[in-house]
C-alpha cells in the first residue's frame, strides 16, 4: 500500500512483518524507481520483511542549474568532495528517524530494522544510522558517500553497526574513489564495515541483489526471535 509520503511494500502472503528496511532513492528518482528489487531478494522463510520507501521533496538543484527535482537535499559543487547542503541532509535523516519511529510503534524491534539508499539516498541514510538513538540491524549505503563524514556526531547506540557499502568500479557519477574514501571514513570511526565492487556505473547490478539478499538475512536472521548478529 502507499501513502502520500512513502511507498509501503509489506510481506506477501498476508505475513505480519517481523522486519523493516527502509529504503533510499537517488537523485532525480522517486520510491518506486526501487521497488522491482523487492521481490528479487531472496530471504530466509522467517524473515517477513515490510519494506519503506519514502519519496523525497522536489528542491531546486545547484548542480542541475537550479532545476526542481526530487532530492534529498542540493548539491552545490559536483567535485571530488561534494558539497552539499548539510542543513537539508540532517532534516532528510529527520524525516527516516520518524520512519524508524514509525516502524517500532508498529512492533518492529529497533535491532530488526536496516537502513538503505543509494546515491543521494545513501549519503542521507549514513548521517540517519549512526545518529538514530537506538541500536538499529544494518545500513547498506549503495553507490553513494558518506557527505557528513567530517560533521556527523555520532550516537552511542550505533557504534557497532553492521555496514556494508557497494560501488560500480565505473560509476561516472559518484566516482568509486569517492564511496571507498567514505567507508574509509567510517571504518576508521571503528564501524565494522564490508566494501564491494561491482564492474558496473551508477546502477544496481544482478550479482549485487544476489549479496543484499544474502546479507539481508544474515542480518535479520530467521524471524522475529533470531539472535541479532554483530
Amino acid at each position: 500500500m502507499s501513502t502520500s509520503n512513502e511507498l509501503v511494500i509489506d510481506p506477501t502472503g498476508g505475513r505480519a512483518a517481523n522486519a523493516s528496511l527502509i529504503l533510499l532513492h537517488g537523485l532525480g528518482a522517486d520510491g518506486h524507481d526501487l521497488a522491482p528489487l523487492v521481490p528479487a531478494f531472496a530471504l530466509p522463510d522467517g524473515v517477513a520483511l515490510r519494506t519503506v520507501l519514502p519519496h523525497a521533496p522536489r528542491l531546486p538543484v545547484t548542480i542541475n542549474a537550479g532545476m526542481q527535482m526530487p532530492a534529498w537535499y542540493d548539491i552545490l559543487e559536483m567535485n571530488l568532495g561534494r558539497r552539499v547542503d548539510e542543513t537539508q541532509l540532517r532534516a532528510s535523516a529527520k524525516r527516516v528517524h520518524e520512519l524508524i519511529d514509525a516502524e517500532i510503534a508498529r512492533g518492529i524491534d529497533s535491532r530488526r530494522i536496516i537502513l538503505a539508499g543509494f546515491s543521494q539516498g545513501g549519503a542521507v541514510a549514513y548521517e540517519a544510522a549512526l545518529t538514530y538513538p537506538k541500536p538499529l540491524g544494518g545500513l547498506l549505503a549503495l553507490s553513494t558517500y558518506f557527505a557528513t563524514a567530517d560533521s556527523i556526531v555520532p550516537g552511542d547506540a550505533n557504534r557497532a553497526l553492521p555496514i556494508e557499502v557497494h560501488h560500480g568500479s565505473f560509476d561516472p557519477v559518484v566516482p568509486e574513489a569517492l564511496g571507498r574514501e567514505g567507508a574509509e571514513r567510517a571504518e576508521a570511526m571503528g564501524y565494522p564495515l564490508s566494501y564491494r565492487s561491482y564492474p558496473m556505473q551508477h546502477a544496481i547490478c544482478p550479482q549485487q541483489i544476489t549479496r543484499i539478499g544474502t546479507w539481508l538475512g544474515e542480518r535479520l536472521g530467521d524471524g522475529a526471535d533470531a539472535p541479532n548478529k554483530t
